[in-house]
């Protein structure tokens, strides 16, 4: 009987063990792959709150009315005929702010561009990510729009084509270096760069309604205008 007990009590014993075992091991795993992939989230995560993700920052009130978003409409300047500089400071504007226009010869229109992106901003413009990097600054600046407003032309860009930012504090040139078409859920074209670029993108056009593919440009800087006073590139209206 003793003896029975005896086996009974190992054969428990191996399998409790056979049991937590690979529980263990997995706990180790994810612990490993955790470590391993927080410095890259953190890298890239702040890239991920882009254009068509309409909640950044501000929630509609009861009222329907979006509480916190202050829109502030700028007059900027496509042409200015004092002096400027190769270097300069940019004017990080605030959330809501028109802070640049983008023009091409591809484009009939001129399009605002506001930073912060929500669907109030889309309505009226281009958004730029407040994720991204400045026009003017080192790295990828993101802009993007409904293609059925103000984007409806992007697809016109080829490369070598030019592209104009003129900003509140200066006026930036651009040259189309390819064009790109992608899923969604792909942030190749979106994320942190070494180099300054500025990359454009919106839906492609479906008529079957919400398209999964992206299309856009991704261009260099070719010309760097900085307003000597920057004062002289708005004029701000609430």
């Amino acid at each position: 009987m003793n003896e029975d007990k005896k086996n009974e009590s190992k054969k428990s014993g191996r399998l409790l063990i056979s049991v937590l075992t690979p529980i263990f091991i997995l706990i180790i795993c994810l612990g490993i792959t955790i470590v391993a992939v927080i410095k890259p989230y953190n890298k890239i995560s702040t890239y991920l709150n882009l254009a068509f993700m309409d909640s950044l920052k501000t929630i509609p009130d009861t009222n329907g009315i979006t509480a916190g978003l202050n829109i502030k409409e700028n007059e900027i300047k496509v042409e200015y005929d004092k002096e400027f500089s190769e270097t300069g400071k940019v004017i990080r504007p605030s959330f809501g702010e028109q802070f640049a226009i983008i023009s091409s010869d591809k484009f009939e229109l001129d399009v605002p561009v506001y930073w912060g992106s929500n669907s109030e901003l889309f309505e009226r413009g281009a958004c730029q990510s407040s994720s991204s990097m400045l026009i003017g600054e080192i790295g990828n600046a993101v802009i993007s729009a409904h293609v059925n407003t103000f984007f409806s032309e992007l697809e016109k860009l080829e490369s070598g084509d030019k592209v104009e930012v003129a900003t509140n504090y200066g006026i930036f040139t651009y040259e189309v270096t390819e064009t790109v078409e992608f899923k969604k859920s792909n942030k190749k074209y979106i994320i942190p760069k070494d180099e300054e670029v500025l990359t454009l993108y919106t839906c492609k056009p479906d008529v079957l309604g919400a398209s999964d593919l992206r299309i856009g440009a991704v261009c260099k800087v070719v010309d760097k205008k900085f307003y000597i006073n920057s004062e002289d590139g708005q004029k701000g209206e609430q």
